[in-house]
C-alpha cells in the first residue's frame, strides 16, 4: 500500500500518527564544576527530601516553536516538586526550577542531594554557586550513562507520552497551564506509581506520614 493511499485512508477514518521525538542533546558549554555520582544508582529514599533529580526536556507549541521543561522529583515518593518552563534551555532555568522546589521544601537546604546530568547548565558557575550558597549538594551521572539518571528518564518518557505528544498548546499560557495540572494534580495525586507499590505520590508520603 502507498504512502497516499495509507494517508487518505487515516483522513478517511479520522485517524492520525503520533511520533515520538528524540529525547533533546544539548550543547555543551562552559564547565565550572563537575561533580562524583553520589547517588550511584541507588535511586531509594528513607525520607523525603533527601534525594532530588532534576533534568531537562525540549517542548514545542502547536506552531512549532520550541520551549525547554526543567523538572525535579523526589526519589522519596517520586512526586515532582518543582517543573518549569522557559524559553531558553539555561542556567536561569535550572536555578528557577531549584529555587522553587526550596520555597515549597524549605528543610531540604542543608541535608538533599541534587543529581543531574552533566549538562553545561548544570555545570555552569552561577548554578553551583546557588546550590553551593542554599547548601545543596550536587551530584551528577557519569557522562554519556542516561541509566544513572533512570527516574528522570522515565518520568519525561511518561511525560511526554501522556502529555506532550496527546495535547496541543497553542501559547505559553496554555501550555504552563497544561503541564501545572498534569505534574501537580494528576501526576502527584491520580496517577499510581511502580516505585510506590502502585500508590500515587501522594499517597506514599501520606501513608508515611500516618
Amino acid at each position: 500500500m502507498s504512502t497516499t493511499t495509507t494517508l487518505r485512508y487515516m483522513r478517511e477514518l479520522g485517524i492520525h500518527s503520533v511520533v515520538h521525538p528524540k529525547k533533546y542533546r544539548y550543547k555543551n558549554g562552559d564547565c565550572y564544576r563537575k561533580f562524583d555520582d553520589l547517588l550511584k544508582r541507588d535511586f531509594h529514599a528513607d525520607a523525603p527530601n533527601r534525594k532530588w533529580c532534576t533534568d531537562f526536556t525540549c517542548l514545542f507549541l502547536s506552531d512549532g516553536a520550541k520551549r525547554y521543561n526543567c523538572s525535579i522529583i523526589d526519589l522519596y515518593d517520586r512526586s515532582v516538586i518543582a517543573s518549569v518552563n522557559g524559553r531558553r534551555i539555561d542556567a536561569g532555568l535550572a536555578e528557577e526550577t531549584l529555587k522553587k522546589a526550596l520555597e515549597k521544601n524549605p528543610s531540604a537546604a542543608g541535608r538533599v542531594v541534587l543529581h543531574s546530568d552533566q549538562g553545561s547548565q548544570f555545570t555552569s558557575q552561577r548554578f553551583t554557586e546557588y546550590c553551593k550558597k542554599r547548601q545543596i549538594r550536587q551530584s551528577m551521572s557519569r557522562a554519556g550513562c542516561p541509566y544513572d539518571n533512570a527516574p528522570m528518564e522515565s518520568f519525561y518518557g511518561t511525560f511526554n507520552a501522556e502529555l506532550t505528544e496527546q495535547h496541543s498548546s497553542e501559547d505559553d499560557e496554555q501550555l504552563n497551564r497544561a503541564v501545572s495540572k498534569y505534574v501537580y494534580c494528576y501526576y502527584n495525586h491520580v496517577r499510581p506509581h511502580s516505585a510506590n507499590g502502585y500508590m500515587t505520590p501522594f499517597e506514599k508520603r501520606h501513608a508515611a506520614a500516618g
